[in-house]
C-alpha cells in the first residue's frame, strides 16, 4: 500500500530490521524536483504522541505509547527548508513533506 501511494519513480526505500536493532517503523521517502516527502508508519500511536524535529538534513521521529516507542533518525536525500515542513497523521500513517533548497550557487571566476 505504501509503495501504491509514492509512485514508482524517486523512491527510497527505508525499512528497518527490528531484531537486528533496527526501528519498527516502515519508511519511504520520496524526492522530487520541488519536495521531499517522508511516509511512516506509526501503528497505535496518536498524533500527540508523535514528535518530529529536522535540521535541514535529518528528520528525527520519535514517537509511542505506553506500550511502545519509536525512534528513527532519517537522513534525507537532499537539504530542505525545515521552516517548510507539512505534517499529517492519519490512522497510523505519517506524512511529513518539506520544500527542498536551492542548490548551491555556480560560482564564476
Amino acid at each position: 500500500m505504501m509503495d501504491e501511494m509514492m509512485g514508482a519513480e524517486g523512491d527510497v526505500h527505508i525499512d528497518r530490521d527490528a531484531a537486528a536493532g533496527g526501528s519498527e517503523l516502515h519508511v519511504d521517502v520520496h524526492e522530487t524536483d520541488d519536495e521531499v516527502r517522508v511516509v511512516a508508519d506509526i501503528p497505535g500511536v496518536e498524533k500527540e504522541g508523535i514528535d518530529l524535529k529536522c535540521d535541514g538534513t535529518v528528520l528525527t521521529i520519535d514517537a509511542g505509547t505506553h506500550n511502545h516507542e519509536y525512534h528513527e533518525r532519517l537522513t534525507l536525500p537532499s537539504r530542505v527548508d525545515e521552516h517548510s515542513a507539512a505534517a499529517t497523521h492519519n490512522n497510523g500513517v505519517l506524512e511529513v513533506t518539506f520544500d527542498r533548497e536551492a542548490d548551491s550557487a555556480d560560482i564564476e571566476l
